[in-house]
């Protein structure tokens, strides 16, 4: 399946940002909850290996993902629960087992049959929607070391899966905030990084959002708030759907403040 060389080819235009970089680097700090270099890699990276994982040996996915939250638990943080079960992996030795990891990932989920039920930590998902998860982690984590760096991003028809997966979770966004899902769902036109029209839903004389896709995709990621973008929101469902869009799982979270995230 195609979604898996896009996983791939999106953590690779991620590893040329920072293979320039040294070890002293890799503990500068983003703007995303003062994660550092090092803490996002190896986010990326464990969950890399755990999504892996559930393709190959979900006993084995159940007992790693178990001894993660049984120290998260004690340490009362992710970031240093990840840590600790890679071993204190950092630096440019952590850039180059992500990116030999990744790699066969890529190659396993290739040939993985895309409706294949996979076991994760909510409801199962189909290895083509799992590795389409692990793509948006990527592209959207990357955008904090963007950021950081201060390089202008060159995106590709690939963020179309985010966009998909934004699009999907316009639902599960409301229901996740224990609100009534409201109608009509927008209609959504998107321009794409090669000048294609994405279009989703009908249309409606109430709500739309018009704009670009890449910044469509950082709002249902969260890497930008809304008002941060050029996005054309119309409708009071429009907005309240970008005010809180959220196409990752877990507990319901508030995006950015305005010019938090803003390079």
């Amino acid at each position: 399946m195609k979604e898996a060389y896009d996983f791939r080819d999106e953590s690779e235009a991620l590893y040329q940002l920072i293979e320039p970089l040294g070890d002293a680097d890799y503990d500068r700090v983003t703007l995303f909850r003062d994660w550092t270099v090092n803490d996002v890699i190896q986010h990326l990276h464990f969950f890399n290996y755990v999504a892996d994982l559930t393709l190959s040996d979900e006993p084995e996915f159940r007992r790693v993902y178990g001894e993660l939250k049984a120290i998260q638990e004690k340490t009362g943080s992710l970031v240093a629960s990840t840590d600790q079960m890679l071993n204190g992996l950092k630096g440019v030795a952590l850039r180059d087992a992500w990116r030999e990891y990744y790699v066969a990932m890529a190659d396993r989920f290739y040939a993985a049959d895309p409706k294949q039920r996979l076991q994760w930590v909510g409801p199962s998902m189909s290895a083509r929607s799992s590795i389409s998860a692990r793509l948006m982690e990527t592209w959207s984590h990357a955008q904090e070391i963007y950021d950081l760096l201060g390089v202008e991003r060159v995106n590709r028809d690939l963020i179309k899966s985010i966009a998909v997966m934004g699009m999907n979770t316009f639902g599960w966004t409301f229901i996740n905030r224990k609100e009534d899902v409201p109608e009509p769902v927008p209609h959504v036109r998107l321009t794409a990084p090669s000048g294609a029209i994405w279009e989703w839903n009908p249309e409606n004389a109430t709500d739309k959002i018009e704009g670009d896709a890449a910044e469509f995709c950082q709002v249902v990621t969260q890497t930008r708030n809304v008002a941060d973008t050029n996005l054309k929101v119309t409708g009071d469902i429009a907005t309240r759907w970008m005010s809180v869009a959220q196409c990752f799982a877990g507990p319901a979270r508030n995006p950015p403040a305005p010019g938090t995230r803003h390079a």
